[in-house]
C-alpha cells in the first residue's frame, strides 16, 4: 500500500498497478480523484474502494491498473467516520447539499437525551437509502431523479454500527464518531438520530478516518501526488 509510511509511488503508475492513500478534499468528488490521477500519471485503469459524497473529506482506498481487480476486498471493510450533525433542521439532501424545508424548536434537547439516543443505533440496523444517493434505479442514479423532483420506494438495508461516541455538544452541534459496516449512510443517521429525538437532523460534516486498518493519517493529498510522481521518475533518471 503507497502511503506517507511508504511513499513510493512508482508500481502505482506501473502496468501492474498498485493501491494507494488518498485524503479527498472537500468539494472533490471521488470520480473527481480517480479523473485527476489518471490524467497526471498516466493511468489505464483506476478505481476506488467506497464513494464519499463531495461535501465530505477523507480515506479513499485507490487502485490502479490490474491492480483494480482487488477493490472488493476493501470496500467491504470496516469504516470509520467523524462530523457534526445540525439539530432542528433537515433538508431533502439530509446534508446541507440541499436548504432546509423545516425547522424546529430544540430547547428541550439536553445532553442526556443526545447520549440515550446515540446509544440506540449501536448494533445491527436498518436504514433506507436516500434519494440523494448513487444508487442505481432503472439505469439512472437516485441522485438524479431527486433533483428532477422525483422520489421511489426503497428498500431499508440491514447494516452494522459498533461505535458512536458523541464526542462534543454545542446545540445545535453534536459532535461524533461512528464506526460502522459497508453502506452505511451517515447522512440517513443523522436524519434518523434527529426524527428519533423529536428535532430533526441533517449532516453538517464529514470525514472518514480509516478503512478497516488504513487511516487517512497515512493518506495524500491528490494534489500531492503528481509532484510525487515526478521526483520518482527524476530519481529514476538520474
Amino acid at each position: 500500500m503507497i502511503s506517507k509510511s511508504n511513499p513510493d509511488i512508482k508500481p502505482f503508475a506501473s502496468e501492474e498497478g498498485g493501491m494507494i492513500l488518498i485524503d479527498k478534499p472537500k468539494l472533490w468528488s471521488s470520480f473527481k480523484v480517480i479523473h485527476e490521477l489518471r490524467k497526471h500519471l498516466g493511468l489505464r485503469k483506476a478505481g476506488h474502494a467506497g464513494t464519499l459524497d463531495p461535501l465530505a473529506t477523507g480515506l479513499l482506498i485507490v487502485c490502479s491498473n490490474r491492480k483494480t481487480k482487488v477493490i472488493d476486498s476493501f470496500q467491504g471493510l470496516q469504516k470509520t467516520y467523524s462530523g457534526s450533525f445540525y439539530l432542528g433542521k433537515i433538508t431533502p439532501s439530509m446534508d446541507y447539499e440541499t436548504e432546509p424545508v423545516d425547522e424546529k424548536d430544540t430547547s428541550g434537547i439536553t445532553e442526556n437525551m443526545v447520549y440515550e439516543t446515540a446509544a440506540t443505533f449501536v448494533g445491527e440496523i436498518e436504514q433506507i437509502p436516500p434519494m440523494y444517493s448513487a444508487v442505481n434505479h432503472k439505469g439512472k442514479k437516485l441522485y438524479e431523479l431527486a433533483r428532477a423532483g422525483k422520489e421511489i420506494e426503497r428498500m431499508p438495508r440491514k447494516i452494522q454500527i459498533m461505535r458512536f461516541s458523541i464526542d462534543k455538544i454545542e446545540m445545535p452541534h453534536v459532535y461524533f464518531t461512528v464506526e460502522c459496516s459497508k453502506g452505511t449512510y451517515i447522512r440517513v443517521l443523522a436524519s434518523d438520530f434527529g426524527a428519533k429525538l423529536g428535532c430533526g437532523a441533517f449532516l453538517a460534516s464529514l470525514r472518514r478516518e480509516a478503512i478497516g486498518d488504513y487511516s487517512v493519517l497515512d493518506a495524500f493529498d491528490p494534489r500531492e501526488v503528481s509532484a510525487l510522481f515526478k521526483d520518482a521518475q527524476t530519481g529514476s533518471n538520474e
